[in-house]
């Protein structure tokens, strides 16, 4: 009995095919929408999970702040030392590795070509914190951090406006000039890309921490201190030891103001993502709005095929058929219809966020569940507005709808 019911759904549906058309397009638009909102906005926050991760492992980042003075005025505070990343490893447990970070933006010259970037100085520990690699070259000695050698490691983006040639290759061995002086280059960094605020990685010129100091900016200054967790550590106590140390380092009373900033970047990975996230829950919702509007159609168009069908069902049901059957054959109509367009749905907006993910460059993921979810919503949305047209058929009276014009 259910397949001859389900028969008849379709030979009503194969009937009208232009108007079975417009009446899933709704649904069509709904679930296309939902599915590819969703999946961009988990594109989007995968993008920025590892563009932050790419900044380092477990990576604190701790710059100097300002003090207030009075009337809201502030005057400089100290830098921080070459020392205090030393310190920090040797009295801080759950340290991996910790770098003195100074930047400078200068233009280089080299192979008679110019390009402005930034100049930064560190030590080998740079490397562990920001989980870079070389895709040539080598790191720096031992000497040539503490004499401040002549020496740099370039990034891609340098290394191909400089040098040119193909990804990692060209540059070793040849001169860099850096303002005054000219540094030999040891080493290419391996690409990492866009960060992500927006700023190329890649755009950067890597010397010796002294190398910056005496040839570059002239001062002693360390901009930042990179911190790099071992991988269980707990963050919170650390933090907390790590600003202690800080604070006896740079003599601040106990009613002092701390003039240093520590930023946790798994803190804004997971800032960033849940904002993500509530904006794709919060786009998502509204595109769901299109599927009741697409079941409100399919009531709509039930309405009207029962209202033409009168007369059919009224011979139906004086031949012998139960009221159920009449329900169960227009609920099917309505469920297949709704089903049907879930379907198209799925297949458009799976092509659409491929599409829209390699424009937007983000990953596509294809998430199963909210397909799932969506055409099994698709369904119920044809069950829900479909019951009331197929009640209304099965409850006919047989007499007056064979009387029906």
């Amino acid at each position: 009995m259910l397949f001859n019911t389900f028969f008849l759904a379709l030979r009503s549906i194969r009937r009208n095919l232009l108007r079975s058309f417009l009446t899933i397009l709704g649904i069509v638009i709904g679930v296309s929408a939902v599915i590819t909102m969703v999946t961009l906005g988990n594109g989007a926050t995968q993008a920025v999970q590892t563009q932050i991760a790419g900044l380092g492992s477990n990576l604190l980042m701790v710059r100097t702040g300002q003090r207030q003075g009075p009337g809201g005025g502030g005057w400089a505070v100290p830098q921080f030392k070459e020392a205090d990343a030393a310190a920090i490893m040797a009295q801080i447990g759950g340290v991996a590795a910790a770098a003195p970070e100074g930047r400078t933006n200068v233009t280089v010259v080299g192979n008679g070509r110019n390009w402005a970037t930034n100049v930064t100085g560190s030590s080998n520990a740079w490397f562990a914190v920001g989980n870079w690699k070389l895709a040539a070259g080598r790191a720096f000695e031992d000497d040539e951090q503490r004499a401040g050698s002549a020496v740099c490691i370039i990034g891609e983006t340098v290394r191909r406006e400089i040098y040119g040639g193909a990804v990692g290759s060209g540059g070793l061995g040849e001169q860099l000039r850096i303002k005054q002086f000219s540094c030999t280059v040891i080493g290419v960094l391996a690409a990492k890309g866009q960060a992500a605020m927006g700023n190329d990685q890649d755009d950067t010129v890597l010397v010796p921490l002294h190398t910056l100091q005496r040839r570059v900016t002239g001062n002693q200054k360390v901009a930042t201190l990179l911190v790099s967790m071992e991988d269980g550590s707990d963050s919170t106590r650390l933090k907390a030891s790590l600003r202690q140390l800080l604070r006896e380092r740079r003599k601040l009373a106990d009613g002092d103001d701390d003039n240093f900033n520590i930023l946790d970047t798994q803190q804004l990975a997971e800032t960033i993502s849940g904002t993500t996230q509530v904006m794709t829950t919060l786009l998502g919702a509204v595109a769901a709005v299109s599927l009741l509007v697409g079941g409100i159609g399919i009531m709509n168009i039930m309405l009207v095929s029962v209202t033409e069908r009168t007369r059919e069902i009224g011979l139906r049901l004086a031949i012998g058929a139960l009221e159920r059957e009449v329900l169960l054959q227009f609920l099917i109509e309505a469920v297949v219809l709704a089903a049907l367009g879930g379907i198209i749905g799925i297949i458009i907006a799976t092509g659409a966020s491929i599409v829209l993910a390699e424009v937007m460059g983000v990953p596509y993921l294809f998430d199963p569940t909210i397909n799932l979810l969506s055409f099994l919503f698709s369904a119920g949305i044809g069950v829900l507005f479909g019951y009331f047209p197929a009640r209304r058929a099965a409850q006919m009276d047989p007499i007056e709808a064979l009387r029906h014009e």
